[in-house]
């Protein structure tokens, strides 16, 4: 049993405030792998205090003095990132190769992408050419919250804490309860990089805790959120009161639109797209759209392949999917599936219950549902499990119209060999993101959505931008 009772505040582990012991759950065998302690209000406290007295000084810190720092963090990362994958295998259920490939080189990948934006920030310029005296001056904007996910955790670590850090502000981390290992060895590599003391810390906690006080703590300035559209909502509603900024990455239920026209890898890439992670990203391609000349062919090929997707425990190396996060996540998945199934869905590919030969672990079918008709609740909710809904459509005026009714904007894909028509689409469909022919998005674009998927944008130039405040200067001395 891993025990990580203590939290990271102001340089040092401390002990909790007071004893509040939670077990984190290994999904692929429902046995608890370690524990935690979850935050109390003075925990959360000390680390705000903290982080605020460590503001000044950081905030002044020469930009290129904070870049070391960052790069000592990967530095610490490349020294340990076999530990990451693991921790990250056994607190969520990816599978260990898909943990060590995707999840835990999310930190890399992020950072030096980071990196290679901070290069090119003007952190004081000109109003334009002809306004010598007028300048625009990014400044940080203090003390920010940042609360993380269990689905991809180092992603969205890295995607807020780097960006925090060297935009020069100060921060607290409060990772999610059913991942949290990643996140604390993550904070050994803060503290092994020599950031000093109070500019990063960690306080373990759930929503209505932890998350709740540093929504609300008047000393934060502001909230950088992912996770669900319900929770986004209520921080919205909590940080209200202190006027502070509210970043949101929210939810999902991508649309994925096949013409007759796409390469003949579509279906599959589109359907272990949506399997990936179990189901589990908010910017998994859920809603499959089909136009009806290829409809039938492609619900067999769909059927097929999710059929052939092998589930398996994390620690088993090899190409498959493994649990969901926890049991409510499992039940909930399972709820949506019978609702399917009642509402007149047909299902073509696996369906209630475990997988066969499986008697333990939060192992959900990969699931495939054809004849799915808008508004059905399958095909208007987030699942957040291996379950996918084809949808036919017979024009593309249709499939824009079937796309865009939704309350989520965050990602939806396009398959077509006809660029005229990719490109229009493109710019019809509304959501933060638009990828099309299984080009994935270059390093350094944002992340983020619309609507009910928040409005935060990630990554690169944008997301450093998140935390930086805008100062307008007149009359500024020529130097």
């Amino acid at each position: 049993m891993i025990e990580k009772r203590e939290f990271y505040i102001n340089g040092n582990w401390v002990a909790p405030a007071k004893a509040r012991d939670c077990a984190v759950i290994d999904p692929s065998t429902e046995d608890a792998c370690a524990v935690i302690s979850l935050g109390d209000q003075a925990d959360t406290d000390a680390a705000v205090a903290a982080a605020k007295a460590a503001f000044p000084a950081w905030a002044a810190t020469d930009p290129q003095v904070r870049l070391g720092y960052v790069k000592g963090i990967l530095e610490q990362y490349e020294k340990r990132a076999d530990e990451m994958a693991q921790a990250i295998s056994i607190e969520m259920g990816a599978p260990i190769d898909m943990s060590r490939d995707d999840q835990a080189e999310c930190l890399p990948w992020h950072l030096k992408n980071f990196l290679a934006a901070f290069e090119h920030m003007e952190w004081v310029r000109p109003l334009r050419p002809d306004t010598p005296n007028d300048m625009i001056a990014l400044e940080p904007i203090g003390v920010v919250g940042l609360i993380t996910p269990w689905n991809w955790p180092m992603n969205q670590v890295t995607l807020k804490v780097i960006p925090a850090l060297l935009a020069g502000c100060t921060c607290i981390l409060k990772p999610s309860e059913e991942s949290p290992l990643s996140s604390m060895l993550f904070a050994e590599f803060v503290h092994d990089a020599g950031v000093p003391a109070g500019v990063f810390n960690l306080v373990n906690g759930d929503g209505m805790g932890v998350g709740s006080q540093l929504s609300s703590h008047p000393d934060v300035e502001m909230i950088s959120f992912t996770g669900s559209t319900r929770a986004g909502r209520a921080i919205s509603v909590a940080a209200a009161a202190t006027l502070k900024r509210v970043t949101l990455e929210l939810g999902g239920k991508g649309a994925n639109l096949i013409f007759a026209d796409a390469d003949p890898n579509a279906v599959k890439r589109g359907v272990r797209h949506m399997m990936n992670n179990s189901g589990q990203s908010c910017n998994a391609p859920s809603r499959m759209l089909v136009e009806r000349s290829i409809y039938d062919q492609t619900v067999e090929a769909a059927a097929e392949i999710a059929s052939s997707i092998k589930v398996g425990p994390a620690s088993e190396h090899g190409r498959h999917i493994g649990p969901v996060v926890n049991k409510r996540q499992w039940e909930q998945i399972q709820g949506y599936i019978q609702k399917g199934i009642d509402e007149g869905a047909r299902l073509v590919a696996g369906g209630l219950g475990l997988p066969e030969g499986m008697n333990k672990g939060f192992y959900v079918r990969p699931t495939v549902f054809a004849d799915v008709k808008p508004g059905m609740t399958i095909e208007r909710e987030e699942i957040f499990g291996p379950v996918l809904s084809i949808i036919p459509f017979d024009t593309e005026e249709e499939a824009v119209r079937i796309a865009n009714d939704t309350p989520y904007g965050l990602t939806n894909y396009v398959q077509s060999e006809d660029g005229a028509r990719r490109n229009r689409l493109a710019r019809q469909l509304r959501s933060g993101m638009v990828e099309m022919n299984g080009k994935s998005r270059s390093a350094g674009a944002p992340f983020g959505g619309i609507k009910a998927s928040g409005r935060a944008r990630e990554g690169g130039t944008w997301g450093l931008e998140e935390f930086l405040e805008v100062k307008a200067i007149s009359g500024w001395a020529a130097e």
